[in-house]
């Protein structure tokens, strides 16, 4: 029996050893780091032209193609994260780049100094070449096009690099863990750039191109250098009148319009620009009706004014679709051809665009004119002046911090916070203006915007559920609250006197505008040190508006 149950036993310890042997080698074989290849188009998810784009280091949605060794990058994507100003006209199939002092046109046809097409046209994508991205962008570029997986880094932070130096020839993977594949190796003493660590592992990026984790305790030695921008950018000049600007719109709508310009100026004080609405766009080809005089100009420079002339697209637009018209490369020229050689025939001072309700489609297009009329204002050495809304999501697409750049003047129309159609309402209460400054103040300098203050105000009827209202300008509506001794009361959180009085016909509403609400709003102007007031419209006013309405000793 003895004999027997030996056999037993060792079979039973042969198979205790065998469990504990693979126990020890799963348990070995999880502390042993893997040595597979990462699959690089997985990894990179490109495989032939294609290109990956890493930006400040983190990989895009959107890929390059390099093409006879020439990276280029989707126009759609530069224009979102590197450079906005590159623009494509897809009705005349024209990229335009505009400069300070000069615009600069290419084609399918354009070619670099190596021969190789400055843009490409795949399905309906435009591709920029990195040389030409390169020449007008402040950015870093680190291309690797050999082999199979090319990949291109571009970063535009400027901070200081932290780098890292191995301890051994070390493993860099794809995530931190010993059992993700392998991307490349770092040799002893080999240096890469360290983006980012924690306690076990550091994200690197190495000198052949290739982003992924390094163990902690294969790092000899970290430091840093500095990463500063060696590119000298474009400087703008812009002209910036010797005192605050106070400017007051004239609305014309006529000929004869212009003949009311003397008597409605002496009873201001303190204008120094008076901005004539006399350029009326009429159709989608850049043609405008003109109600210019030269006798007016002269005029106004003799009592100490500057004329800047109001270019709209709603007095005489009911045929004019501005994402249309300015969406034209041939059109924008023509229409600032014309502009200049009205501001020449009359002795203009400036150019005062007043483009209104226009949809998110046309911003890009719109900024563009924006840009290039620029060029030519900065030629002729007048003064460009862009009119806003209040800053709202909605229009972000009019691109304030564009202006800020080219423009010399951006002005908050700080108005219509209520507007016909609308809920009755202020047109202008205190806090409204207060936000319009400072979120215009974000993305443009103090020194180019100037607010503008409203002359009007509207009273609001309501009856049956339904409203309407009606705009009238400060004088009137005085005289309306006195013949209808309608009693105001003072309403500290909007700045302004607030009356009502019931009628036949419904309700009557009025929130004024005279000269404490305007006050305070001229204190934010003063606040904020300001380039100077806007006044919407010249002959709204009583006199005494102006003793309040003053940017100037």
């Amino acid at each position: 029996m003895k004999e027997k149950r030996i056999p037993i036993f060792i079979a039973i310890g042969l198979v205790i050893l065998a469990i504990m042997g693979l126990g020890g080698w799963l348990i070995l074989r999880r502390m042993i780091p893997t040595k597979e290849p990462a699959d690089l188009e997985e990894v990179l998810g490109v495989s032939g032209e294609e290109t990956a784009v890493f930006f400040n280091e983190e990989l895009q949605e959107a890929k390059g193609i390099t093409r006879d060794g020439q990276i280029y990058l989707p126009l759609q994507w530069v224009n979102l994260q590197v450079n906005e100003k590159f623009y494509w006209d897809d009705t005349e199939r024209l990229l335009v780049y505009t400069l300070p002092d000069a615009i600069v046109y290419a084609d399918t046809r354009t070619t670099g100094s190596t021969g190789a097409p400055l843009l490409l046209e795949k399905g309906d994508e435009i591709y920029l070449s990195m040389g030409l991205i390169n020449n007008y962008t402040a950015v870093d570029i680190k291309s690797y096009v050999e082999g199979d997986c090319k990949r291109i880094y571009l970063d535009n932070r400027w901070e200081t690099i932290n780098t890292g130096t191995a301890r051994k020839r070390s493993a860099v993977r794809v995530e931190a863990g010993i059992k993700s594949p392998v991307l490349t190796y770092v040799e002893k003493g080999g240096e890469f750039t360290v983006l980012g660590q924690d306690e076990e592992w550091t994200r690197v990026r190495t000198v052949d191109g290739y982003t992924g984790y390094l163990k902690n305790n294969q790092i000899s030695s970290t430091g840093s250098q500095e990463h500063p921008c060696t590119m000298e950018l474009p400087k703008y000049t812009n002209i910036s009148m010797d005192e605050k600007v106070c400017l007051v719109w004239h609305q014309v709508t006529s000929d004869n319009a212009n003949d009311a310009m003397e008597q409605l100026i002496a009873n201001t004080s303190g204008v120094n620009v008076i901005a004539p609405t006399w350029f009326a766009l009429t159709d989608n080809n850049g043609t405008y009706h003109s109600y210019a005089s030269r006798d007016y100009v002269d005029k106004a420079h003799d009592m100490g004014m500057q004329v800047w002339a109001a270019l709209d697209n709603f007095n005489m637009g009911e045929n004019v679709n501005s994402e249309i018209l300015f969406s034209k490369t041939s059109v924008r020229k023509k229409l600032i051809d014309s502009l200049m050689e009205d501001v020449k025939r009359y002795d203009l001072d400036g150019i005062n665009l007043d483009i209104e309700g226009i949809r998110p489609e046309a911003g890009p297009h719109y900024v563009q004119f924006i840009r290039e009329l620029s060029v030519s204002c900065r030629k002729e050495g007048i003064v460009l002046s862009v009119d806003n809304y209040v800053p709202a999501g909605y229009n972000a697409f009019y691109n304030r911090a564009e202006q800020g750049r080219v423009a010399d003047y951006v002005i908050i129309m700080g108005y219509d916070e209520h507007f016909a159609g609308g809920e009755a309402g202020s047109v202008a209460s205190y806090n409204y203006v207060k936000e319009g400054i400072e979120k215009t103040l974000a993305v443009v300098p103090r020194e180019k915007v100037i607010n503008a203050v409203p002359f009007y105000t509207r009273v609001w009827t309501e009856k049956d559920g339904n409203t309407s209202s009606s705009a009238m300008g400060i004088r009137d509506a005085l005289a309306w609250v006195e013949e209808n001794n309608v009693e105001l009361y003072w309403q500290e959180e909007l700045g302004q006197y607030y009356g009502e009085l019931n009628t036949e016909e419904g309700l009557k509403q009025i929130w004024m505008e005279e000269e404490v609400s305007l006050g305070l709003k001229m204190d934010l102007i003063r606040e904020n040190d300001l380039a100077g007031v806007g006044c919407w419209k010249l002959g709204f006013e009583p006199a005494s508006i102006w003793d309040v309405v003053k940017v100037n000793k």
